[in-house]
């Protein structure tokens, strides 16, 4: 958090409403290394990013490598969460043959929702799905999946299908074919990483900007070096904040069921074209 407290410091609340480092990418970027692993720095978001991916692996094994017959809450909670991905999105979406993509399903919605959580999670307030990278990663790994599938599942009938669609009229097929061959091959893994990643940047931004300016307005108050109506927008700027932090947790748990539901609904439109 060096160039946000870099941000706090340099400060002036007699000149702006809301404290905020010259350059956006500062919220963003953490090129300071934290440790070094044979040479590999690791910086902080490195750092976040493997820590979502143990985290995930963790929840799941710890969560059902014991079959008790009366399950705590934990296991519970857990089987609960894989029954519903299972049943309503792998098996709901897909169908029956579903249950064989369930797997990839289920790490993707936990990743992204660990990934998502580090935005409320006190002193990271940084969800790793706020770089494009993470949800770019996610969203090829997606298309390559359910390429691959349609390939496997339909042969060239299936890139023939997007071309030449069919149940379109004859002189609608040259220009449907080709929004969909467009909207197949490389729209879909766009728009399916910008949604995911516009989504937790503005939430990342606005949290990060109030807190700040909150933290700020609250302690220059107490220090004594400005006035109590400046005191009470820092107060306001907190509550503000935590009516945001509120709302980004449903945000942070829709924005993983969103990606993972799209995600099942891109591998049904491959392999069973006749939808």
């Amino acid at each position: 958090m060096d160039e946000l407290i870099l941000a706090i410091e340099e400060c002036d609340l007699s000149e702006n409403a809301v404290c905020a480092p010259e350059n956006v990418n500062d919220l963003f970027e953490f090129r300071t290394p934290i440790i070094e692993i044979l040479g590999f720095p690791i910086t902080r978001l490195v750092f976040l990013i493997l820590l979502a991916g143990l985290l995930s692996v963790a929840i799941i094994y710890f969560g059902l490598r014991k079959k008790a017959t009366r399950p705590g809450k934990y296991q519970l909670s857990i089987e609960s969460l894989m029954t519903f991905v299972r049943d309503e999105i792998a098996i709901g979406i897909i169908g029956p043959v579903g249950i064989k993509y369930f797997p990839y399903l289920m790490s993707l919605f936990i990743f992204i929702l660990i990934g998502n959580m580090f935005e409320i999670t006190p002193f990271v307030n940084f969800p790793i799905t706020s770089r494009m990278a993470i949800p770019l990663f996610l969203s090829l790994l997606t298309w390559v999946i359910f390429i691959v599938a349609g390939f496997k599942r339909n042969g060239i009938s299936y890139l023939t299908g997007i071309i030449w669609p069919p149940g379109v009229p004859v002189a609608l097929k040259p220009l449907v074919g080709l929004i969909e061959f467009f909207s197949t091959f490389f729209v879909r893994p766009f728009s399916l990483a910008v949604r995911l990643f516009a989504n937790l940047v503005a939430g990342h931004v606005m949290l990060s900007l109030l807190l700040t300016t909150a933290f700020v307005s609250i302690s220059a108050f107490i220090a004594g070096d400005i006035t109590a109506v400046k005191g009470l927008f820092g107060i306001a700027w907190w509550a503000l904040a935590l009516a945001i932090f509120m709302f980004e947790m449903i945000v942070i748990l829709l924005q993983a069921y969103i990606f993972t539901l799209l995600s099942a609904v891109y591998i049904d439109t491959s392999i069973n074209v006749e939808h």
